[in-house]
């Protein structure tokens, strides 16, 4: 295929969100795992069905819909229970992923992003990424963003923050590296020399000649059908 991937993750409370909004802004192609999360889990899926299956009647509201904040009190206090939920809603986010970076191709992007939270936690989809971008502030920053964000302890933070493989090993892996510790101009300046970065990577030049080549055979070819009608 003449289109690649890029992989883009980040941590808790580190400000993927306003990365991802800027690339957007941009005009790249974004699909988001979250989002594609909480469509899966929506009653009547297949994740959901299993999720209370496993997890209980107790997580879900009185709409029917499943309470994320009594979900995710579970699976940060208990790893196991974690565990189970990944193994439940990763295969049906990587399908409707699938299906999305496929739209991207047949409207001829030619690199797509995936913005997926835990991509480095799980490793299993980097392998299919030609590059990896990891939005990153520095711990304490991103401590009192989270505190501030959800209105949590101090404790409780911590907790969430040491589910998650540190940011200091995730920089390591990571192909590129958007700094947000600081203020949002200096964080544009980051994800503008980042697309810069893809744009004028090698793959993508690959991905244009590809095309333009594609493109000069389709046009010699339809020259060589019409000629006898031309003439």
């Amino acid at each position: 295929s003449s289109m690649f991937l890029v992989g883009l993750s980040g941590g808790i409370a580190t400000g993927k969100s306003t990365v991802v909004a800027m690339l957007r802004e941009l005009g790249c192609a974004v699909i988001d795992a979250d989002v594609i999360a909480r469509e899966v889990v929506r009653p009547r899926r297949k994740a959901y069905r299993q999720i209370v299956h496993r997890f209980g009647p107790g997580i879900l509201l009185e709409s029917g819909e499943i309470n994320r904040e009594a979900l995710a009190r579970i699976i940060f206090s208990q790893p196991q229970k974690r565990q189970l939920l990944n193994a439940i809603t990763h295969p049906e986010i990587r399908k409707e992923m699938l299906k999305q970076v496929l739209k991207y191709f047949v409207l001829g992007y030619r690199y797509v992003i995936l913005d997926i939270p835990l991509l480095f936690e799980t490793n299993r989809l980097t392998k299919f990424m030609k590059y990896t971008v990891l939005v990153y502030c520095d711990p304490r920053t991103q401590l009192e963003r989270l505190m501030r964000r959800d209105g949590l302890p101090r404790a409780e933070a911590q907790a969430r923050i040491a589910c998650q493989l540190p940011l200091h090993e995730k920089r390591r892996l990571a192909t590129h590296v958007v700094d947000n510790s600081g203020e949002r101009a200096s964080t544009r300046r980051h994800v503008l020399r980042l697309h810069g970065q893809l744009a004028a990577s090698r793959a993508f030049l690959w991905a244009r000649l590809a095309a333009a080549t594609a493109a000069a055979g389709l046009a010699a070819l339809l020259c060589c059908l019409l000629r006898p009608f031309l003439s």
